[in-house]
């Protein structure tokens, strides 16, 4: 069963813990000193912040995938848009291994389509922060680029 990925950036990480603990009535499932993911069944959503990003708020959304062939499934219903997809073979990011696909809706919206092979203990296989400059260390080039909706600037 595929679940809704949401990933937002925070300035301040504890307070939105603390603040997304109490709103979803439970603890992180993954916490590090720049992330925090919340796997929850109810609703059915993997809600990740972190504060790598130079720009706060939305960062991307996105489908968990269960399995290999809910991956090719999702995959599938991307080409169907025919726009630009970029696909990551066994990416590392948020502390998984993941295949993914990347596309951008027509508001300019990131969405990462993914299933996740295992955990790593680093951010990304890199262990780099952010420079300000590649905020987005797990995007492809062209994902970077998004531009946000005017509601959210």
């Amino acid at each position: 069963m595929k679940r809704l990925h949401v990933h937002i950036a925070v300035e301040n990480l504890q307070q939105n813990i603390e603040f997304y603990s109490t709103m979803f009535g439970a603890q992180p499932t993954v916490k590090h000193d720049d992330y925090a993911k919340w796997m929850l069944d109810d609703p059915r959503v993997n809600f990740a912040i972190s504060n790598r990003s130079a720009q706060i708020g939305l960062d991307h959304l996105g489908i968990q995938a269960d399995s290999d062939d809910e991956l090719k499934d999702i995959k599938q219903c991307l080409d169907a848009t025919q726009s630009p997809i970029e696909t990551q073979e066994q990416a590392s990011c948020c502390y998984s291994s993941s295949d993914k696909h990347w596309i951008t809706d027509p508001q300019g919206i990131a969405w990462e389509s993914f299933h996740s092979l295992n955990e790593i203990p680093t951010f990304n296989d890199k262990k780099a922060d952010s420079d300000g400059e590649n905020p987005f260390a797990c995007r492809p080039a062209e994902i970077k680029e998004t531009k946000k909706s005017s509601c959210c600037g």
